[in-house]
């Protein structure tokens, strides 16, 4: 049995959260949160359905976020 989407997305978020905040990565919660909710939500929409796949690509994408806005802000 498969999950449901809402499910699968939740898993993947929560997945991807637990490491960064393990990692020390998570800077602003809110901004964190949002940002992986966005990006696995859109993977979802695009039809990928593994949810590791979902949470490292969130994770990765993430990281590239906060090196532009560190740059930015820099």
């Amino acid at each position: 049995m498969t999950e449901s989407l809402p499910i699968l997305i939740e898993h993947s978020v929560q997945i991807a959260w637990d490491f960064l905040e393990r990692t020390g990565e998570l800077d602003d919660a809110a901004v964190a949160s949002r940002f992986l909710v966005d990006h696995i939500e859109l993977m979802v929409r695009r039809g990928e359905r593994r949810r590791l796949l979902l949470s490292n690509k969130a994770i990765d994408d993430y990281r590239r976020f906060k090196r532009k806005r560190a740059i930015l802000v820099a």
